[in-house]
This record gives structure tokens, C-alpha cells and sequence, in this order.
């Protein structure tokens, strides 16, 4: 189902085009975007999957594929994952890698328009940044094929953004629930991508790839906790400790107290943004194993990322580095992959 941005009455400036997450092709009457040139061998898609400032990793496997003459055709995106594709689509990799690296704790804080409605953040400061870098250029005019995802939020359906504005595409992308508002797009509030579809290999594959290489941001198995349930009983949970009573102390000068016991074994209530995220990572690593599992790449690079937080975006350059140690250790595995679909052709 598709809207047309310039259509009178219509109040979303990005075209949808709705396709059920089973379906491996486009539907029959649907306009796809513009087609990059035809290259020898096979189409490779890039799925760029969602984790915040862990994305900044995907700008060093994509580095690392260019320098060694691997260049996708196809790059579906989510969430941060949509921001780094958008851009590398649209030529401007080294603008979004000079933003990254430019960045500091402070300065991300100045990105940040706190208010408290539908989220944290309006993003206005963040919208108006890519609006900059990426004027008003319409995914369809790319001249690599991308795609973002992102869920509608009152059926929850899974939403392809194929065409329209880039910027609203992305903004719709990484629209994370309670910290970015939702994002008015074709009649439909649309939310971050990664409540559906993480990691979009399925995407890449209706695009018309044939070998799909994904960036999974939480495949680390030390980013999301242990894989195996914890058995304990109610009483170790909630017991205290009988050896030293429930003071309260200080954290630090102006912030709210916290049990001492609390503190002593690592336990003190993080604050409300932190729970939000870490419980949005655990969901997302859950989906994404669901996912992969029912759409697998053909290889997947997994960049070391346990020890990166949600939002540390200001180490950028430590994110980057890892994603091209990532995909150096699996350039071997792909170069194979290729040549042999290559052979096949």
C-alpha cells in the first residue's frame, strides 16, 4: 500500500509501502525505487540492524568492504542501522563518521531537547542535523537501493519505508518508544524498527539480493547477559543480606540515595532511561535470534561489542575500530562466498 507524499490531504512527506515480514518479494503493482546500476557477479545487500551507539561500528565494516572492492547493491537498515545505510547510500558516509567522531559527552547532551510528552527527546536538534547533512534527497533517487524499517504503532505491523524522504525514513526508523516521539508517516504513527524486524535481512533479500552479509549489533553473547535462564528462588531475591543492615548513602554529591547493601553487591537502581534501554536490548536481542533464525544471512559479522554502552555515543572511534576488526576477520569467509555465487552465474 502506498502513499504519495504530494497528494493533497495526505499528511505523511514519506511513501510507505507495506509488505508482510513472510513475503520475499515485492507485491504485484508496487513501484520499486530506482535500481543502482548493473554490476559483474552477484548483488550483494548489506542488513544493518539496530543497538544505538553500538551502530557506529557499521561505518568500519563498511569501510573495511569498500577497501577490499566488495560494494553492495542493496542496504536495508534499522534504527541506527538505517542512519548509517541512508547515509552510505547517499554518498555521505564521511560526513556521518566526521559527525560520530566529533562527538563528545557534552555534545551529545546538546543534541538532546528534553521534554516529556510522547518521549524523553523531541529530536528536533538531531532532525535538523540530518536535514543539514542530507537536504531533501528522496530514498528512490539513491543510487544505492535502501530500504528502512519501522512499526507501525497501533497494529504493530512491520513498515518498509522504499521511497519518499530519506530523513523521515531514518527519523521513523530509530524512533525508539519512550525516548523519540512517534513519527507521523502516511496516516500511521511509526516507531523504531527494532520492535519487528533488528536486523532486516528479509528486506535486503526483497530488494533483490543475492548474498546478504548482516551486522548483528547484540550477537556478542556477553552484550545482553547470560543466554541460559537464571534459576533462583523468590527469597534470594528479595531477602536482604543479614550481615549488614539497609542504610542509605550517597552516590555522589546531588544524587538521589541508594541501600548500601544495594551498592555494596553492584545493585543500585539505575535510573529510568537506563532500564528503558536495557530492557528495549533484551527484547531486541530476543527478536533478532527469532529473526535470524527464520531469515539467516549468508554471513553474519558480529563486531565484539559487550563492553559498549547504549548510549555511549561519544566512543565513536573505539565502535568504528571494532566493526573493522569484525569484518576483517570475516573478509576470507565472504571473498568465498562470492566468488563461488560468481562461478555460479
Amino acid at each position: 500500500m502506498m502513499w504519495d507524499a504530494a497528494s493533497p490531504g495526505r499528511p505523511s512527506p514519506v511513501e510507505i509501502q507495506r509488505i508482510a515480514p513472510s513475503r520475499a518479494r515485492f507485491p504485484a503493482g508496487a513501484v520499486e525505487p530506482v535500481a543502482a546500476a548493473p554490476v559483474p557477479g552477484p548483488r550483494i545487500g548489506l542488513a544493518l540492524g539496530g543497538g544505538s551507539a553500538r551502530g557506529w561500528s557499521q561505518i568500519g565494516v563498511i569501510e573495511v568492504l569498500e577497501e577490499a572492492g566488495i560494494h553492495p547493491a542493496v542496504v536495508a537498515g534499522c534504527s541506527i542501522g538505517a542512519v548509517v545505510g541512508g547515509c552510505y547510500a547517499a554518498g555521505q558516509l564521511g560526513l556521518l563518521k566526521g559527525f560520530a567522531l566529533s562527538l563528545t559527552r557534552r555534545s551529545v547532551m546538546g543534541l538532546l531537547d528534553l521534554r516529556l510528552r510522547s518521549g524523553l527527546i523531541a529530536g528536533d536538534r538531531l532532525r535538523h542535523r540530518l536535514q543539514r547533512d542530507l537536504a531533501d534527497r528522496r530514498i528512490e533517487g539513491l543510487p544505492i537501493r535502501f530500504a528502512s524499517v519501522a512499526t507501525d504503532l497501533h497494529g504493530g505491523e512491520e513498515v518498509w519505508l522504499t521511497r519518499g524522504s530519506l530523513v523521515e525514513a531514518l527519523r521513523a526508523s530509530y524512533a525508539l518508544p519512550g525516548i523519540f516521539p512517534p513519527v507521523r508517516c502516511g496516516g500511521r504513527l511509526l516507531l523504531d524498527g527494532t520492535l519487528v524486524n533488528p536486523v532486516p535481512v528479509s528486506i535486503a533479500r526483497a530488494l533483490g539480493a543475492d548474498l546478504v552479509i548482516c551486522v548483528n549489533l547484540n550477537g556478542d553473547p556477553g552484550a545482553c547477559g547470560p543466554r541460559e535462564p537464571a534459576r533462583m528462588t523468590a527469597e534470594s531475591v528479595s531477602a536482604p543480606s543479614p550481615r549488614r543492615p539497609r542504610r542509605w548513602i550517597l552516590r555522589r554529591p546531588g544524587s538521589r540515595a541508594a541501600p548500601e547493601a544495594d551498592v555494596a553487591n553492584g545493585l543500585a537502581t539505575p535510573g529510568m532511561a537506563r532500564v528503558m534501554l536495557d530492557a528495549f536490548n533484551i527484547t531486541q536481542d530476543r527478536i533478532s535470534r527469532a529473526r535470524l533464525a527464520a531469515d539467516p544471512p549468508d554471513i553474519a559479522i558480529v563486531p565484539r561489542l559487550s563492553g559498549m554502552g547504549l548510549f555511549e555515543f561519544h566512543r565513536a572511534a573505539e565502535g568504528i575500530a571494532l566493526g573493522r576488526e569484525a569484518a576483517r576477520a570475516a573478509l576470507p569467509q565472504i571473498r568465498g562466498l562470492v566468488a563461488a555465487a560468481a562461478a555460479r552465474t
